[in-house]
């Protein structure tokens, strides 16, 4: 997933989302050391500011934590990187519902459609 943010939302709030988005994908792997705050902030054009920003507040959540001297790692934690999944599941899956029931589909044919795509069936 590349650096794209959008209009509207915080960037530091975006550069969670993809950190978060890239934790789960695994690109970055339990206890994994990450890029340095001015790598990731060079590799999304972003301001350092910005990226620690990102980085502090992920440290809040308990997503990461720093080593003194030695940078910024994923959590050991699985239980926290498994309720990240089941928290992003939630949003994507609402999202999902939200914008076909805004296109006129009920809660049937949106499962209909689930189980449909599910069997692999065109």
């Amino acid at each position: 997933m590349d650096w794209e943010f959008k209009k509207g939302v915080p960037i530091y709030i975006q550069i969670i989302e993809k950190i978060e988005f890239d934790l789960l994908s695994g690109k970055y792997k339990v206890g994994e050391k990450l890029p340095s705050v001015r790598e990731l902030a060079m590799e999304a054009n972003v301001n350092p500011n910005t990226m620690q920003k990102a980085f502090s507040e992920m440290e809040r959540m308990e997503l990461i934590f720093t080593e003194r001297t030695s940078g910024r790692y994923v959590t050991t934690d699985q239980t926290k990187i498994d309720a990240l999944k089941k928290e992003l599941s939630k949003k994507y899956v609402d999202e999902f519902f939200d914008t076909l029931h805004s296109l006129g589909f009920d809660d049937n044919e949106i499962l209909n459609a689930v189980n449909t795509k599910c069997k692999g069936e065109e």
